[in-house]
């Protein structure tokens, strides 16, 4: 709980790695996913790092991965189980995977390469094949099956011979030459008009479609095409003819001269597309077959990769000491996991066999550390409702805590109904139950995905719809009469306020609490369900729901301006609990907490038989700021007084807010000498005017003296800016101000958003289940069932989903807007860690490869223990599964600011030599401070590193 109250602590620490036991050091920090690096060398291009030719060497093992990965997708494979997770191979033993996959690669490729020429020869006989049968007819062609074919004026006779051929036309002068072929039907058109144009009528062209599709060798897509027959008079037709045919891609093939030669050509076809499908089933089953050997090893060889391409990636972040014998790195860590890091490094010495060991030491920084804060399955859900509004800076008071508890409250106060909240719990509890089922997790849809991620948000807005539902005493638009009603009709009777003549003459009626027997007491649970009958519910309803939402939202931001404190008191600066904290919540509370006094005093000091007296709470509110209390009757003796007073103090809480903090720090920063350490040692914060000040007053608190630090030329303070503070301030006060108004009228929403939620279900239900109910016949019983799914239908689709989301955002908005901004600023960088498992993968993007989940929060891979660093564990402190943050590991990613190597001489206990920039002061409390020295005492470096 520590851990999601506030941010983790953490440290920058440097790493000392042997230059033969990096790799194996650096592997076993990726699989425990504890540090994040930083770069050491901004300044180097990518392409002149130290290790540009091994990540060069595993892109190209990625290509060929890539190559395999679509072969067997293409072939339509299955892959096996990805419930394996191999550790980075040895670079011993890269060039052996490297050469597995280039020997694979190129019989592949040539399988590949074979399979195709035989796929495309066989495509060229089958086009042959149906050139030959199609154009059998189209020269020796009876006048009555083609009546519209163009005849040669010159040779009349040959529409009586049939069997005159290509030889005989020859011997007849006729000079004729005959172009055949396949083309796209989708190009006939134009190439027919083409013909014409060019060839001035000097050809005849007849085509004909084929029946069956034909596979187009370059896309692999099913084409129709169309064989055409061209006969042309001359040579230098001829020639354009072909031109033209090479233009529109048209497949040519030859055309027999005789009858003789067709029938030869007809029959060797026929030969040859028979072994061609032989030789062509005997390839495929080989490619399978070594497709399916790859298939086995794909898997395991893409994680490898990925993983010895990270490590590579990290060594390049890495610089070199004098001797070129040792990398150091500089690491953000938390805390609590230095004694995991250490066991990390010397686990990789072990498996090296370094005789030098590695280790780490803690350094003193400036630079703002990452934001790390430690969720599991249920708690990341509402932590990344609360890092979409941004980042909490280092160490700030985190609301994802009590966002657990308001945010579902606020989303049920506006879809509080009995019935739908019961749906949604029963849906999500079904994801929950089934969080382990690896089709949910694994499905590429992303609205299901972002259903299922959330499931436990949709379990806690469900539970907390049924609560609020039983309250509003609502379960489709209905009442439950569970404990029986407070009212009585009888004793209205028994009184004799009620005859059978007042029951003739008035359509409605008005129960008298007044009289007794009417009223016998609150309804136990809830909103009375004799309210569900009565004519004025609405009315009722109206008022006490927006009541009910102004007291909601003067608590939820009243307890947002105290959550500040903590992080005022975290921080050390004292001056804002009476400056910044204290002038806020006299505005709030003097102001809009007096008009929840009001509506509760009036709920509690009037009664039924005074309850027609009982004065306007908005109009004592409006003439609270006009001062004019004795306008009308007070709603409690010493009002005007009260009312007086609490508008005074609102407004000067307002000057004392914008000018206070300035001017305190212009005094502070005035008053005395140059600024040290604060208690001897550095805070992880970047400096600031405000911080610099407030150092300085606490060094004065605490009787420390400036001279007794070491003096620092490098670390002058920057000239104090009145004005940059004052305009911050100002900024802040006007917008703090006008936000107590605007956003208490925002927590109306709540009202607005619950009565329509409710009218609409009554509507719904009025519209559609009352019809089918109201049919008396045996035929209402088969009318039912289609207008109870019909109802089913609306209900899910219009008050659950769309309702929900409705509703969903809207309590999104009253966290972010209204609570988050009172003490929640959200400008700090999300912790990273270098972790193998939150790596991605363009083979996933792409989708040659399910979508690899952490191994560590599905279960299919053992996690490793903090302590002993073994698979299998029954320690105490085995790692936590579910305290592994969900990150993302990017692509691409700035270095931080001050991102230089530090080389300074290092001492027994990881503390440095006293420099300038060791003395900067920072605004980080007491517990950012480096670590124990019992934790980080690295030995004694060796005088000569093998």
């Amino acid at each position: 709980m520590g851990s999601l109250f506030r941010s983790e602590e953490m440290c920058l620490a440097q790493l000392f790695l042997q230059s033969g036991s990096a790799y194996d050091c650096i592997s076993e920090l990726g699989e425990l996913g504890l540090v994040e690096f930083r770069d050491l060398n901004p300044s180097v291009n990518s392409f002149q790092r130290k290790f540009v030719s091994e990540i060069k060497r595993c892109e190209e093992m990625e290509r060929i991965l890539g190559y395999l990965l679509r072969e067997i997708k293409k072939a339509d494979i299955p892959l096996p189980d990805g419930g394996v997770n191999p550790v980075a191979p040895l670079p011993k033993h890269v060039l052996v995977i490297m050469e597995q996959l280039q020997r694979l690669e190129v019989e592949l490729s040539e399988v590949t390469r074979n399979k195709e020429k035989l796929q495309k020869n066989l495509l060229e006989l089958t086009e042959y094949t149906h050139m030959l049968r199609i154009t059998r007819n189209f020269v020796h062609r009876s006048a009555e099956r083609e009546p519209l074919q163009a005849q040669y004026e010159e040779f009349p006779f040959l529409e009586k011979d049939t069997m005159m051929d290509y030889t005989s036309m020859q011997r007849l002068g006729a000079k004729l030459g005959f172009v055949s072929g396949l083309i796209q039907r989708v190009k006939i058109e134009a190439f027919e008009r083409m013909l014409w144009r060019v060839c001035k009528g000097y050809t005849i062209l007849s085509y004909s479609e084929i029946d069956e599709s034909l596979e187009d060798p370059d896309t692999g897509e099913l084409t129709k095409s169309v064989v055409f027959l061209i006969s042309y008079w001359g040579d230098q037709i001829g020639q354009k003819v072909k031109k033209i045919c090479d233009c529109y891609h048209c497949h040519l093939y030859p055309y027999p001269n005789s009858n003789e030669e067709r029938k030869d050509v007809v029959e060797g076809l026929k030969t040859r597309i028979q072994d061609l499908h032989t030789v062509l089933h005997r390839t495929e089953d080989y490619l399978k077959q070594v497709l399916n050997k790859a298939s086995e090893s794909v898997y395991t060889w893409v994680i490898q990769v990925k993983k010895m391409k990270a490590i590579y990636h990290i060594l390049n972040l890495c610089s070199f000491d004098v001797t070129n014998k040792c990398l150091i790195a500089e690491v953000w860590c938390p805390v609590n996991d230095l004694p995991a890091l250490r066991r990390a490094l010397e686990e990789g010495s072990r498996k090296s066999g370094a005789t030098v060991p590695s280790f780490v030491n803690c350094i003193p920084t400036t630079d703002t550390p990452p934001t790390l804060i430690r969720t599991n399955k249920f708690t990341s859900g509402f932590q990344n409702i609360v890092e979409a509004y941004g980042v909490g800076n280092y160490r700030e008071v985190n609301p994802a805590p009590y966002t657990i508890i308001t945010f579902p409250f606020l989303f049920a106060v506006m879809f509080g109904d009995l019935g739908h909240g019961v749906i949604m719990a029963l849906f999500a509890l079904w994801m929950v139950l089934c969080e382990n089922n690896r089709k949910l997790k694994r499905t590429r849809n992303e609205i299901w995905n972002t259903f299922f991620e959330g499931r436990y948000i949709i379990l806690m807005m469900g539970l907390f719809s049924v609560y609020t539902g039983l309250i509003y005493n609502d379960c489709f638009s209905k009442s439950l009469n569970i404990f029986g009603s407070g009212w009585s009709v009888r004793a209205m009777f028994t009184e004799k306020h009620w005859t059978d003549e007042i029951l003739r003459t008035n359509a409605l009626l008005t129960l008298d609490p007044n009289v007794t027997g009417v009223f016998k007491g609150p309804y136990p649970l809830g909103i009375d369900p004799i309210w569900n009958l009565a004519s004025n519910r609405l009315t009722f309803l109206n008022s006490y729901k927006m009541k009910m939402s102004v007291i909601l939202g003067i608590i939820h931001m009243s307890f947002g301006v105290i959550l500040g404190v903590f992080n005022h008191l975290h921080f050390r600066k004292k001056f804002n609990l009476y400056l910044v904290f204290l002038p806020e919540l006299l505005f709030l509370l003097c102001l809009f907490g007096y008009l929840v006094f009001m509506i509760v005093y009036k709920w509690l000091a009037f009664t039924v038989q005074d309850s027609s007296e009982a004065p306007s709470i908005l109009i004592h509110f409006i003439n609270m700021f006009l001062m004019q209390g004795d306008a009308v009757q007070p709603l409690f003796p010493g009002q005007t007084g009260l009312q007086v007073f609490l508008v005074v103090i609102a407004v000067l809480s307002v000057p004392v807010l914008l000018l206070g903090k300035p001017v305190y720090l212009y005094w502070l920063h005035h008053g005395g000498g140059s600024l040290g350490t604060y208690r001897g040692y550095e805070r992880v914060r970047r400096s600031s005017e405000e911080e610099l000040s407030l150092m300085r007053a606490h060094d004065m608190e605490e009787g420390v003296s400036h001279r007794d630090h070491s003096p620092s030329r490098e670390s002058q303070p920057e000239e104090f800016d009145f004005a940059d503070v004052f305009l911050h301030q100002s900024i802040h006060t006007i917008e703090y101000c006008l936000g107590c108004i605007s956003n208490t009228a925002s927590y109306l929403r709540l009202w607005a958003l619950s009565l329509a939620h409710a009218q609409l279900s009554e509507v719904l239900w009025a519209m559609v289940m009352r019809v089918g109910l109201r049919v008396a016949t045996r035929v209402g019983i088969i009318f039912l069932v289609p207008v109870f799914g019909l109802f089913a239908v609306l209900t899910v689709s219009i008050l659950l989903v769309m309702e929900g989301l409705s509703a969903f955002l809207h309590a999104l908005r009253l966290h972010w807007v209204e609570f988050q901004n009172k003490f929640y600023s959200g400008n700090g960088v999300k912790f990273v860690p270098f972790a193998f498992s939150l790596l991605p993968s363009s083979f996933e993007h792409d989708g040659l490869l399910p979508h690899i989940k952490d191994a560590r929060a599905d279960g299919s891979i053992t996690s490793r223990c903090r302590d002993c660093l073994r698979a299998e564990c029954m320690c105490v402190n085995a790692f936590d599964a579910e305290c592994i943050p969900d990150r993302t590991w990017p692509t691409a990613r700035t270095p931080l600011r001050d991102a230089s190597p530090r080389h300074s001489p290092l001492r027994r206990g990881g503390q440095r030599s006293g420099r300038a920039e060791d003395s900067l002061p920072r605004t980080a409390p007491s517990d950012a401070a480096p670590c124990p020295d019992r934790l980080l005492s690295p030995p004694p470096l060796p005088t000569r590193l093998s």
